[in-house]
């Protein structure tokens, strides 16, 4: 794919991986929007990046069906989705809540699904596209207090081995790429420990990797690509 000029769309672009991947995209040439629940943080990364900023909670049907005609009535177009909002709880089992874990999945998989469809419908008619689903190893094993967090990104993964059977025929490449531990916001904003040792991942390699996936000739396309830190330190 051509970046240049391009349109993308990245969920949970207010930071982290996605805003990252956002900066990639914009370096690139692409013409970039991004989401967000935090208006002020939004602007400020929206700002920052050069992109474009929706106001909008993925897991909200109505958002995501919004965000996407803005997207087309902004740039007349949609040529990739990078599905990267995404919320973590970790607890054990027994102490797992209701409200907790329809948190998670509804952000992770049913936001994920939303924001999918909306591209989906866009993309078979174009005959054209690109969806790049920002899972996690996560995906390929459990763990304790992972109940909600790890189902929620084995739930992507199979969303993401669907939707990739479905849309080939249109010539819509659906891509899912598994960062291991990345230095970001979001171990704080789930509570549990990180120390920032710069030999761990940086939310820049996440978006290099998107980016590289992306720019492969649209005859061919990596399917699941998984990311480690070659040696990380405590």
């Amino acid at each position: 794919m051509q970046l240049v000029e391009a349109v993308v769309l990245v969920t949970g672009g207010s930071s982290g991986i996605g805003r990252a991947i956002a900066q990639a995209m914009v370096g690139a040439g692409a013409r970039v929007a991004i989401t967000g629940r935090d208006r002020r943080r939004l602007d400020e990364a929206a700002r920052a990046v050069g992109a474009h900023a929706i106001h909008a909670d993925v897991s909200r049907e109505e958002d995501a069906v919004r965000t996407m005609h803005e997207v087309l009535a902004t740039f007349g177009q949609l040529d990739v989705l990078v599905n990267n909002a995404g919320v973590g709880v970790f607890k054990p089992l027994v102490d797992m809540d209701l409200a907790s874990f329809e948190r998670v999945f509804g952000t992770n998989v049913t936001g994920a699904m939303l924001m999918a469809r909306e591209a989906a419908r866009h993309f078979t008619v174009r005959k054209t596209g690109a969806i790049v689903n920002i899972g996690s190893t996560a995906s390929h094993r459990g763990a304790p207090n992972g109940t909600a967090y790890y189902a929620s990104k084995f739930a992507l993964r199979g969303m993401t081995e669907c939707w990739r059977s479905e849309l080939r025929k249109f010539n819509v490449r659906v891509m899912l790429v598994n960062p291991s531990e990345v230095i970001t916001n979001f171990s704080a904003a789930a509570s549990i420990p990180q120390t920032a040792n710069p030999s761990k991942l940086q939310a820049e390699d996440i978006a290099h990797a998107v980016k590289a996936a992306l720019e492969m000739a649209d005859r061919g396309f990596t399917t699941e690509l998984t990311v480690f830190a070659t040696n990380p330190q405590d």
